[in-house]
């Protein structure tokens, strides 16, 4: 489902693209019921000054300018405000994917470029792959100024949304760091190393929610339900102990796996 089509800018550059969202919501969600009689939780929306429930259609946006005092925006008038280059993506400059802390990413989409965008498309995908860099760009959504970032992939564009500075808060908790020694660091790298893989996120399950699932479909069934057993806690006595134990375990799994 296309979420939104629109134009990325740079320089004299006009790309047309559709943006597509990028993931999906496999979460189980549950309903809220009545204990007594199981009867669904339904919420209203309803008139301060009526009280009568009201349609979706019936609803409009409106500012407290002063105490129980709105102005009403339509739509329409929100996007008559917009200019030529709020309605696009404007390209504002290039960075260094790893410049950027993930922190700051927020809702990711992919690109796909529309009819006559696809050699321009290709070059600046071809183009920031090459040199190793992501594009900073922005552009309006709904009523809010959106930093962007546009990431190339080896089969297209990711498009992730991102936070201003002053919307990421600071390390809550600060720690002292202690003294490691160069042997507990080299120990912590071979670990590291013997545990390298290439990612595969198809090799990755929500094992939580299939038990969950299993659940629901236990209770359907009339089952009793069994506690999971609980797992044996390691306790880490001496470090380097535990990392050559690790780096062990983890020779003797890529042995097996």
């Amino acid at each position: 489902m296309v979420s939104r089509k629109t134009v990325i800018t740079f320089g004299m550059v006009a790309i047309p693209i559709a943006m597509f969202t990028a993931t999906q919501d496999n979460d189980i969600h549950f309903n809220q019921l009545h204990k007594d009689d199981n009867s669904r939780i339904r919420y209203k929306k309803t008139c301060i000054h009526c009280g009568k429930e009201i349609k979706a259609e019936d609803i409009v946006k409106g500012f407290e300018y002063d105490k129980d005092k709105y102005v009403v925006i339509t739509d329409e008038e929100i996007e008559k405000i917009k200019t030529e280059k709020e309605k696009s993506i404007q390209i504002l400059h290039f960075a260094q994917l790893n410049q950027i802390s993930p922190v700051y990413y927020d809702k990711t989409y992919q690109a796909a470029p529309e009819p006559g965008g696809e050699k321009a498309f290709e070059l600046l995908r071809a183009a920031l792959m090459a040199e190793q860099k992501i594009a900073i760009g922005k552009t309006v959504l709904g009523t809010r100024d959106t930093l962007m970032a546009i990431i190339p992939r080896e089969d297209g564009i990711l498009i992730s949304t991102m936070f201003y500075a002053d919307e990421v808060k600071a390390l809550q908790r600060q720690y002292t760091k202690p003294e490691i020694s160069e042997q507990e660091l080299n120990m912590a790298k071979l670990l590291i190393n013997s545990m390298d893989t290439p990612f595969d996120p198809s090799k990755y399950k929500d094992e939580y929610q299939a038990r969950l699932r299993q659940l629901i479909e236990a209770k359907i069934a009339g089952k009793e339900i069994v506690a999971a057993e609980p797992a044996a806690e390691g306790k880490v006595i001496d470090l380097m102990e535990a990392l050559k134990a690790s780096i062990e375990k983890a020779k003797s799994e890529k042995v097996t796996a």
